[in-house]
């Protein structure tokens, strides 16, 4: 079946509208649990693990029986992957001639360890919970691909944030699964400088508030979570849209008590949201990327904290793999700031062209 993800050679206006009317994508979705038995994690510490997954679309067989249309999109930091189904990802992807058009594609969304219905901390063993990393987290998903889902190779990987992680992670460590890559909102390099601060500022906040009780805490340690809050809403921020909404202390101030009463009343379980922070520890792909060969659409946006554009490092590793693109998308108003990765409209484009090729 040629060109199993795209509607044949759609044309790029239809490629970008959106469906009239928005879909409740959950009620085309499988859900499922994949015990993955005997998990070895890189601590050497062993013990059967769970990774929830959501799927929409079909698997499609080739004529020797093998899935050949799935596609896998991994969720960031605190998320799961049923953040997909929000409007400005899933109805301009999943829709009928879009580039994700459930008719042709099977999308896999999974819970990665320490995540949404995946085994966690907060299941029980709180901090003797082994000390997952990246490395951890794609072996999982590996084994639920291959022994949960029986899925071989991979159309694409598309991973935002911690998924945009995980697929350079991929490309590195098991080159040619996945025949296309799309990391967005992320660099290949050691998590370090201010990426690395901010992430332990949060850690430091939680673990300083008297009620976290060396993680046995009775009740949320909220002084903490206070703190890691607020660095999570900076970090996530674009500033120009910031000053353009909230151009006076009073906006500023109550879009501010707003959003964190929001954010407080969805947040995660706090030694949860340290083993999701400290997971990047030893994440660095970098001296391997001459191993990734296949496609790869790379963006990244000019208003990313996490990310800042002005170190230059994705405009400079780019260079050593083959078939790479790298995009910066200019920070405006519009733009989302390091959420930018799930708002397709600014690149969904892109993505066509990296799926036609």
């Amino acid at each position: 079946m040629r060109n199993l993800l795209l509607a044949p050679l759609l044309a790029l206006s239809a490629l970008l509208s959106v469906p009239a009317h928005a879909e409740d994508w959950s009620k085309q979705a499988s859900e499922r649990d994949v015990i993955l038995r005997d998990f070895r994690f890189g601590t050497g510490e062993t013990m059967d693990i769970s990774i929830h997954v959501t799927t929409l679309g079909t698997p499609h067989r080739n004529a020797k029986g093998e899935i050949d249309n799935a596609v896998m999109v991994l969720h960031g930091t605190g998320g799961s992957g049923k953040q997909f189904y929000r409007p400005q990802f899933a109805d301009e992807l999943y829709a009928a001639g879009q580039p994700f058009d459930l008719s042709r594609t099977y999308v896999i969304l999974p819970d990665n360890i320490g995540h949404g219905q995946s085994s966690k901390p907060s299941d029980g063993m709180r901090m003797k919970f082994p000390r997952y990393d990246y490395d951890d987290m794609v072996t999982a998903q590996y084994r639920m691909l291959t022994e949960g889902l029986g899925v071989k190779r991979l159309k694409l990987i598309l991973g935002t944030s911690m998924g945009c992680m995980h697929a350079f992670v991929w490309g590195t460590t098991r080159p040619g699964f996945a025949e296309r890559l799309a990391p967005f909102a992320c660099n290949a390099n050691a998590i370090a400088g201010r990426n690395r601060i901010w992430r332990k500022m949060s850690i430091d906040a939680i673990e300083a508030d008297p009620a976290w009780n060396g993680g046995n805490y009775t009740s949320q340690p909220e002084q903490g979570l206070r703190t890691a809050r607020y660095l999570s809403m900076i970090a996530g921020a674009n500033p120009v849209a910031l000053q353009v909404q909230y151009s006076t202390r009073d906006k500023a101030e109550a879009f501010l008590a707003e959003s964190y009463a929001a954010r407080a009343a969805n947040d995660l379980d706090a030694n949860d949201q340290i083993y999701q922070l400290d997971s990047s520890r030893n994440y660095n792909p970098e001296p391997l990327l001459e191993k990734i060969t296949v496609p790869v659409l790379w963006i990244n946006s000019g208003d990313d904290f996490i990310n800042p554009p002005e170190l230059g490092l994705a405009q400079q590793m780019v260079k050593r793999m083959p078939k790479a693109r790298f995009i910066l998308i200019p920070a405006s108003p519009e733009t989302k700031g390091h959420g930018t990765h799930t708002w397709a409209k600014f690149w969904k484009r892109d993505l066509a062209k990296l799926l036609a090729k």
